[in-house]
């Protein structure tokens, strides 16, 4: 690797395909999430206002998932990744479209979800973001404010605007590379992450098949994350 003065801002987005290979369906593929519960049901503010049960037993059900899971080699080298930029000087974010955990599971500390997280709750009364363990419902108390049945889970839906964009615009604009992770290219505003650096940053693309964006990309390599993700890492800091 270069010497930490000449260390270039690093983003790193991740999408569904990165957790895929640790149990996690992804969205939009065969056999995706949404092929199966229709978006319309579970991931707007009008259906949580028509049916909260319905779409806090889904949430649920994803919730509990988590436990049955872990980070698999994909995540463990971008933590390495982190670990070895920061340590030499280099500015790191990692931008995550998922909702899982399994970033920060696998020691990943400069991580933004900007679709929300499964386990944070968001108290519609009080407003207060907290974490969860268990279960939301309809009869749930908010821990805060103690108003019940005001709970939903802290995910951003259809509709709704992505959390923390002010801070990775910034990254986006400072950084001199950009590596895209199992992403499908065609969900904004993350997917058009890759226009904002395109000719001024370094550009990579590191998924299981070439996505909607491909053609913009510097580089893209083609592959299980399991594979690709540390081989790319190990060269990075080689």
């Amino acid at each position: 690797m270069r010497s930490p003065e000449s260390l270039p801002g690093l983003v790193v987005l991740t999408g569904a395909g990165i957790s895929q290979e640790s149990g996690l369906a992804t969205f939009r593929d065969a056999g995706g999430v949404w092929l199966t519960e229709g978006i319309e049901n579970v991931a707007t503010p009008a259906a949580f206002r028509r049916n909260p049960a319905r779409v806090h037993a889904f949430y649920n059900a994803r919730r509990a998932q988590l436990a049955a899971v872990a980070p698999n080699a994909a995540h463990r080298a971008l933590a390495e990744l982190e670990r070895a930029w920061v340590a030499r000087g280099g500015d790191f974010l990692l931008v995550t479209q998922n909702i899982d955990d399994l970033h920060a599971r696998a020691g990943n500390e400069r991580v933004v979800q900007m679709h929300g997280a499964l386990r944070r709750g968001r108290c519609l009364a009080c407003r207060e973001v907290l974490p969860v363990a268990g279960d939301i419902g309809v009869d749930t108390a908010c821990p805060r404010c103690g108003k019940v049945g005001g709970m939903r889970p802290d995910i951003v839906w259809f509709g709704e605007m992505p959390l923390h964009m002010p801070a990775i615009m910034a990254a986006l604009d400072a950084c001199g590379l950009f590596v895209s992770i199992g992403t499908s290219g065609v969900v904004y505003p993350a997917a058009g992450f890759i226009a904002e650096v395109a000719g001024r940053a370094r550009t990579v693309e590191l998924n299981l098949e070439p996505s909607a964006g491909t053609p913009l990309f510097d580089e893209a390599r083609h592959g299980p994350a399991t594979e690709v993700v540390p081989a790319f890492v190990a060269e990075l800091l080689a």
